[in-house]
């Protein structure tokens, strides 16, 4: 008899992992308490796996050999509970994946920075021509493309959801950007909980393998010694050279590895401030690790483009730079965007406060000309910063943020849409945030283009 798998959640993931199961010949079954989206169910009805939504049936549940969940079930639901309590292993899609491909794994996380560190090294490694993928936490499942094909490598952006679902996932290449404290209803409150889950990336690791980690983090620096590390360890820094790893400095991102020192001009990036720097050393080592030339590396620097809602640039208007940064969920993740320009900014903020210690900010906001929160509750965000910002205005519209935003700036200034809040008071999420706020600019560009074609007539 086939062994039984169930997966629940219909989502990217558990949709990806039900396929993969089935190609594979287990017996599958998928289980979500919401609502699946017609796609996915038209790929479970073509795969002939059947599912259940809007309940979870105990009975069809837990005759499972192993189950499948989406990262965004906390472990702590009854359902995982029960399932745990009678020995069903519960695992992540990735985990799941990893015993099905012959690639390796360069597996990237941290609270900030791990989607743009993800797709510029996809895009550093695709660009010299390596056979690579791309999953995890950002494009489409890794199991699910596995159903097809394979990669010599695969890039994966790895949260700690999916990290607390892996056994004996292992990757080549590991990176740990940074550490703050974010999703802590998850970890029963502990910091230190949330810190060891994401140094657990790096248990499976041996002496073949390589971990990279920024131990400048004030986090990561306190727990490195806490931690054992069989792989090579790799130190990205800006304060001390590693004899091994990466720095930064004015001259550009320089890469320690075999003895030799590789450079890499800073005019070569296309993503800005400290933090993309950190990014960028993490990209460029694990490229130089996989064997790709310095040649390529620099060439291909360039032709990177930011992610979409991660201090992307919209656009500009008269000298002034509309930036769309609504994956900024956190003060930390908006710490690195105001410290990314050193032109005054228009900075558009709010939404769902998730517990915001908003005096984090105070080195970084010494630039900020004017706030405009936009949320339904935006007492907290004028409470602190009335005494600290000349103008905040409010409103509860994306078009009116953008168009206050204009009018409030002038020539060589940024409007920044970073809003340190999740985004479910006003929007379906943050990217439908992004979205908006990048249709408001091209709605306001328009109206100023058909106002001067109807002034020069």
């Amino acid at each position: 008899m086939n062994k039984r798998i169930i997966i629940l959640g219909a989502g990217e993931s558990g949709t990806g992992a039900a396929l993969l199961a089935k190609a594979k010949g287990y017996d599958v079954f998928v289980s979500d308490f919401g609502r699946i989206n017609e796609t996915n169910k038209e790929k479970l009805t073509q795969a002939e796996i059947p599912f259940e939504e809007g309940k979870h049936t105990e009975d069809l549940i837990f005759n499972a050999d192993k189950i499948i969940k989406s990262p965004g079930i906390a472990p702590k639901v009854e359902i995982v509970q029960k399932a745990l309590a009678k020995n069903i292993p519960v695992i992540d899609e990735l985990e799941f994946a990893f015993g099905f491909t012959k690639g390796k794994i360069i597996a990237i996380t941290g609270t900030n920075g791990k989607s743009t560190t993800t797709m510029l090294t996809y895009h550093l490694l695709k660009e010299a021509g390596l056979s690579v993928g791309l999953g995890g936490n950002i494009g489409k499942s890794m199991a699910g493309q596995l159903v097809n094909l394979d990669f010599d490598w695969w890039v994966l952006e790895c949260s700690s959801f999916q990290i607390d679902g892996f056994a004996d996932f292992k990757p080549h290449i590991g990176i740990l950007l940074n550490i703050t404290p974010d999703h802590l209803d998850r970890y029963d409150y502990k910091v230190e909980n949330y810190v060891a889950s994401k140094f657990s990336l790096f248990k499976n690791q041996d002496k073949e393998d390589y971990a990279l980690l920024y131990t400048e983090d004030k986090l990561i620096n306190a727990n490195l010694s806490k931690h054992r590390f069989s792989s090579k360890l790799f130190e990205l820094k800006f304060e001390d050279i590693p004899s091994e790893g990466a720095y930064a400095n004015p001259s550009g991102i320089i890469i320690n590895l075999n003895g030799r020192k590789n450079t890499f001009a800073q005019d070569l990036l296309t993503i800005k401030g400290k933090h993309n720097q950190t990014n960028a050393m993490a990209s460029i080592l694990t490229a130089k690790l996989a064997k790709v030339k310095n040649e390529k590396i620099s060439e291909s620097l360039p032709k990177f483009k930011s992610i979409q809602h991660r201090l992307e640039s919209v656009g500009n208007i008269h000298g002034i730079e509309f930036v769309n940064d609504s994956k900024a969920t956190n003060v930390d993740a908006v710490y690195y965007a105001l410290d990314a320009f050193t032109k005054p900014i228009i900075w558009i903020v709010g939404g769902v406060d998730k517990g915001n210690d908003y005096s984090q900010l105070d080195a970084v906001s010494t630039n900020v000309k004017a706030i405009i929160c936009l949320g339904k509750d935006n007492e907290k965000i004028k409470e602190y910063f009335k005494s600290r910002c000349p103008i905040i205005e409010e409103t509860q519209s994306m078009q009116d943020a953008v168009k206050m935003g204009y009018k409030l700036s002038k020539d060589r200034e940024v409007v920044l849409l970073s809003p340190a809040c999740a985004s479910f008071d006003l929007f379906k999420n943050y990217e439908d945030r992004g979205n908006q706020f990048r249709l408001a600019f091209q709605l306001l560009e328009r109206e100023i283009e058909l106002k001067k074609i109807s002034q020069s007539c």
